[in-house]
């Protein structure tokens, strides 16, 4: 029994002396109580993810659009005369709505909210913390912000972005169970918890109904503006502007089927410690309903000039040479890229002679009638 002891008392003193010569060799943590597992930090959370300062996905479209914008401007001073300024407000104007009707579908700002509150910070703690919460509702997801003010708070960087989605092929409960396994905030949790199927405040249905129908009302809107840039480079431009007028009644329906949905079911309360979260409608709803407009009424206003002006119109996207009215255009001149217009005035006009009397006044005129060809 005694050497038993003396055996165990020998390992703990070599297990003390191989530990301190390891904490010796091994550097200093910048931040130790990441590792604490009862410190200030949930242990599964990996850490802050690199931020950027926008969503990627806008900043593709925004860059691809604004390659696009820059291209034509660059072969621009190869027109000439006040065609220029048409065709800057044309181009300038289609990719305008184009982009638009693209980034707002994949916007996370359609139902917007933010406040700032003094707010529990993590489970089993009553430690708080000073901080802005945002929510941002998409037609895919949410989107919850936590930063702190300060952002140094509890000896930690205070700065989270999270996003949850419910996109077709994507489960927002899944998103959710590893949100709870990672250790995110408090407040994030409690936000994204409003959100799940099995919330009864019913946001997740409601919200998301509403995003499937807007999207697909923004896709048929993207393809009808597709169509009528095509339309509007041919002459038929009276269909070009149907096609326009077709793109803005699509964008007006889905802010309908958007505004219906989130408005079936009353509003959730969203309590984050000393104030309540109250959204709305944000920017990527308005500038839809703008841009829904806006393709209205220029649908409508080519649709009036093709009836009152169509010469005008035809000016207008340089489909024309000048406003005469005598002037037409002649399909066997041009393709239907670049139609032509000659004048009626200067066509020539058909001449009905019969071939008998033509070859005998030809031979009458000439000096020898008693050619072959003129024996006829």
């Amino acid at each position: 029994m005694r050497d038993l002891v003396w055996f165990t008392l020998c390992c703990i003193s070599s297990t003390e002396t191989y530990i301190s010569v390891v904490l010796q060799h091994t550097p200093p943590l910048h931040n130790p109580t990441k590792m604490a597992t009862l410190g200030h930090t949930f242990p599964f959370y990996t850490g802050h993810k690199p931020i950027f300062p926008m969503d990627t996905t806008l900043a593709v479209i925004i860059a691809i659009f604004l390659t696009a914008l820059v291209t034509f401007i660059i072969i621009l001073p190869g027109i000439r005369g006040k065609m220029r300024l048409f065709w800057l407000l044309r181009v300038v104007t289609s990719l305008f709505i184009g982009a638009v009707i693209l980034a707002v579908n994949f916007s996370s700002e359609w139902f917007v909210g933010q406040v700032s509150t003094n707010t529990s910070y993590k489970a089993f703690s009553s430690e708080w913390i000073r901080a802005d919460v945002g929510l941002q509702v998409g037609l895919g997801g949410v989107n919850i912000t936590l930063t702190g003010t300060p952002v140094q708070q509890l000896n930690e960087t205070i700065n989270y972005n999270e996003e949850f989605t419910w996109r077709l092929g994507e489960n927002y409960a899944e998103e959710y169970a590893k949100a709870l396994e990672k250790g995110l905030p408090d407040p994030v949790l409690y936000l994204a918890e409003k959100f799940t199927p099995n919330s009864p405040c019913g946001l997740h249905g409601q919200y998301r109904l509403a995003g499937h129908y807007t999207s697909a009302m923004l896709w048929v809107a993207f393809l009808c503006w597709l169509l009528a840039n095509v339309m509007l480079s041919m002459p038929v431009l009276v269909y070009g502007g149907h096609m326009l007028l077709a793109t803005g009644i699509f964008q007006m329906l889905g802010l309908l089927f958007f505004s219906t949905a989130t408005s079936l079911t009353p509003s959730c309360p969203l309590r984050l410690g000393t104030a309540s979260l109250h959204t709305h409608h944000g920017p990527a709803f308005w500038i839809t309903l703008t841009t829904g407009l806006l393709c209205v009424l220029l649908g409508l206003a080519m649709a009036v000039a093709h009836r009152i002006h169509p010469q005008r119109l035809k000016a207008f996207f340089n489909q024309s040479t000048g406003e005469d009215p005598a002037l037409e255009w002649n399909p066997e001149e041009g393709g239907l890229l670049s139609p032509r217009y000659r004048s009626t005035a200067e066509s020539p006009e058909p001449q009905d002679i019969p071939l008998s009397e033509a070859s005998s006044e030809a031979c009458s005129k000439e000096k020898h009638p008693t050619e072959p060809d003129c024996a006829l």
